[in-house]
């Protein structure tokens, strides 16, 4: 027996943006609060890596939701 999740799709939502809507698409998708998630990519920009990268691809890539 296989059993589907409910989830949303990863898009950018036009109402509470920031920015460009990448936290609080990412924050949609996994129902967490957008604040929460901002702050942990804030946070992570403290670490060295690619995040800074990784926030434009996603803003490239994650399609806009439409309302």
């Amino acid at each position: 027996m296989t059993t589907t999740l409910n989830r949303p799709t990863l898009t950018r939502p036009r109402g509470r943006r920031v920015i460009a809507g990448v936290c609080a698409g990412i924050a949609d998708r996994f129902g967490m609060r957008p604040t929460t998630i901002r702050l942990l990519f804030l946070l992570s920009c403290l670490l060295p890596g690619p995040q800074f990268l990784i926030y434009l691809a996603l803003w490239i890539m994650m399609p806009d939701r439409g309302y």
